[in-house]
């Protein structure tokens, strides 16, 4: 026997568990929607004066993105990047391990646009910049992941193979100038740690050789003085 209501209640669950699956799929799929394109019309290993542009897509229609923040990939160093185009009155720091570009917040909704330009493209397959993006607000995305097919995965140039003769240019003025110094640093650093051991000596009871010279020198003198009154005293006894 045929029972409409039946047939009708379990149409509607159905219904309502798809419709639930769907929005499910929505909700997991929504963070790894936007993220952060990378791209160069030069991508090739060991090129020279490379622009490479990226496109940071905007996740908030609430807040604006204010501040892109890049750590380089190894083979590139911060002196070797230069800043090429981006947002209007937005400015380039280059930092330890990588740079930043950032200024007055996007309209909410706008992808944040820019470019630099790298010295020499080392001899990869592929660079990996990992990338935090804040907002007005203060939230900040986080593409930094390596997996590809990870939630929050940082932008990859894939580079052709170097061309044939290509060789890696020698390193920046810039990079000399900072490794030199190094061991001067440490040169430093155990000097005066030295110092300090010395100080900690002293202040624990220890006496530096100055300090005894100047005893025995005191010490001296008292027994000359005490000599001489003693010889005064014995000849004006007799």
């Amino acid at each position: 026997m045929f029972h409409a209501g039946k047939t009708l209640s379990t149409a509607r669950r159905v219904t309502l568990v798809t419709a639930a699956i769907a929005t499910a799929v929505l909700v997991t799929a929504g963070p790894a929607s936007a993220h952060v394109e990378v791209e160069s019309e030069k991508a090739q290993a060991l090129a020279e004066n490379v622009e490479i542009s990226f496109d940071a897509e905007a996740e908030s229609n609430t807040a604006g993105i204010n501040k892109i923040r890049v750590v380089l990939p190894e083979g590139i160093a911060p002196a070797d990047v230069t800043y090429g185009e981006g947002p209007k009155g937005w400015k380039f720091t280059a930092g330890s391990d990588g740079y930043t570009v950032e200024g007055t917040a996007l309209k909410p909704g706008a992808n944040a646009e820019y470019s630099i330009v790298v010295k020499q493209l080392p001899d990869a397959k592929e660079l990996a910049f990992k990338t935090l993006q804040s907002y007005s607000d203060g939230h900040t995305d986080r593409w930094i992941e390596l997996d590809a097919n990870g939630e929050n995965p940082a932008p990859v140039l894939k580079l052709k193979a170097a061309a044939p003769g290509a060789k890696p240019a020698s390193p920046s003025a810039s990079e000399t100038a900072t490794a030199a110094p190094s061991s001067t640093v440490e040169e430093t650093e155990t000097s005066a740690s030295s110092v300090a051991e010395a100080k900690g000596a002293e202040d624990e009871g220890g006496l530096s050789s100055g300090a005894w010279i100047g005893i025995g020198a005191a010490v001296i003198v008292a027994a000359g003085g005490a000599a001489y009154l003693l010889r005064r005293r014995t000849g004006s006894q007799q």
